[in-house]
């Protein structure tokens, strides 16, 4: 029989063996990232061009994660609502944010208070699309191409207005550049988002927006809108008839926008690189080609999160130049 100091020693041994034991086990539950639904925060309402980016990349990157992502809209002040919840969210890789220059360069710079720093509270992770910009106008407004547009709007001061997603949008920032470029009186009417302002020019509430091709290609190839112009380095391929920017001897006008995937700042570096990871194997999927394609988008190149960063920080000093230039103020 062993003695009471034997039985001692091998229950003191057996609990260090199972500790041993354990700690690898602790630590690798605790790496085995996701195991869990990851939570895709879109800060707009379900129907515009970063809602549509979200949803098209959510099913393909949790398929490569082996995990959910579900999509949860939370749209309201030019994205800044749902932008600072994945703000403050814990930092642990189940909430994530579809970013745009909505969110991450106009709203800094033209948004008193903003309740996030677009900077420095997410990790960004890297590009989900380029998008070319595009003029539009109901199919009501007697106007077929760019001239006759502004002919139109000069012939008729202050009758007109347009539709942005926020008094701190792209299309708002845009279009105010528009006009102070050429001298138009055109009024200012924001909505919550892209898909609302979208329905209201298709049915005449409102003269003109300016959006991303992605959110309304099927509108204007079916004749529900009209495009006028393009932000687009070379003619959107979908529309091959309407002109860029630069053609029209515009071209602060003509740069392209983004959609971008970020997490909250803190996020573990582990993370983070796993995340860039999988959108990189997501956006060198053909499938992915021709989708992005479809709804009117272009591939990104391969940003690593510190370049996404470095390219949003020049942005806003791009816009913010602009800005002080042209003496664009956001509205009350």
């Amino acid at each position: 029989m062993p003695t009471s100091v034997t039985r001692r020693r091998f229950i003191q041994t057996s609990a260090a063996l199972a500790s041993a034991t354990a700690l690898p086990a602790l630590a690798q539950a605790t790496d085995r990232y996701p195991s869990r639904p990851i939570t895709l925060v879109v800060p707009f309402p379900p129907g515009g061009s970063v809602d549509s980016a979200g949803r098209a990349m959510a099913d393909r990157l949790g398929r490569v994660l082996g995990q959910t992502v579900i999509v949860e809209n939370k749209g309201g002040a030019g994205g800044a609502i749902g932008s600072t919840q994945v703000a403050k969210a814990q930092p642990d890789g189940y909430t994530l944010v579809v970013t745009s220059q909505t969110t991450h360069v106009i709203n800094p710079i033209l948004t008193p208070n903003l309740p996030y720093d677009a900077v420095n509270d997410f990790a960004p992770i890297t590009m989900i699309d380029r998008l070319a910009n595009v003029l539009l106008v109901t199919p009501g407004l007697p106007v077929k191409n760019f001239t006759e547009f502004v002919k139109y709007v000069k012939e008729n001061p202050g009758k007109l207005n347009y539709a942005s997603s926020g008094n701190a949008s792209v299309a708002y920032l845009s279009m105010e550049l528009l006009k102070a470029k050429l001298g138009l009186s055109i009024t200012h009417i924001p909505y919550r988002g892209a898909g609302p302002a979208l329905t209201d020019l298709q049915s005449g509430q409102v003269h003109m927006t300016w959006n991303n091709l992605s959110s309304n290609l099927s509108m204007v190839q079916s004749g529900r809108l009209r495009a006028l112009a393009v932000a687009s380095p070379i003619r959107a391929p979908q529309l091959p008839d309407v002109p860029t920017f630069d053609e029209l001897k515009l071209p602060e006008l003509n740069l392209t926008s983004w959609t971008g995937l970020a997490a909250p700042a803190k996020t573990p570096e582990p993370i983070i690189a796993q995340l860039y990871e999988a959108m990189r194997t997501v956006l060198r999927d053909p499938a992915t080609h021709k989708a992005w394609n479809d709804r009117g988008a272009m591939l990104p190149e391969a940003l690593k999160p510190v370049d996404f960063r470095k390219e949003v920080q020049q942005r806003i000093q791009f816009y913010r130049n602009i800005v002080k230039t042209h003496r664009i103020a956001v509205e009350a």
